[in-house]
């Protein structure tokens, strides 16, 4: 039986490919409002000793933002109207 991802419902494994203390300690993939995300997590320690797990998450298919076109003004026409 293959694996079915869930909606609001993911997975995380050990890296094993973790190189630098940069590097997520665990990683993986969840489903929230029907958009897949890869999930990335770090253990960390509260300045009072306790561990917790710190994350983050990535949209699978992030597209490049589009690109910015600069809007062209006008060219000057004194048959316009002006207002004062």
């Amino acid at each position: 039986m293959a694996y079915e991802q869930r909606e609001l419902s993911g997975s995380l494994f050990k890296n094993d490919r973790k190189e630098n203390e940069n590097h997520a300690d665990y990683n993986g993939s969840c489903l929230v409002g029907g958009v897949e995300y890869w999930m990335n997590a770090w253990v960390k320690q509260a300045a009072s000793g306790k561990k917790f797990f710190s994350f983050s998450f990535k949209p699978k298919n992030q597209q490049a933002p589009p690109a910015q076109t600069q809007q062209q003004t006008p060219p000057f026409d004194p048959t316009d109207d002006i207002p004062f």
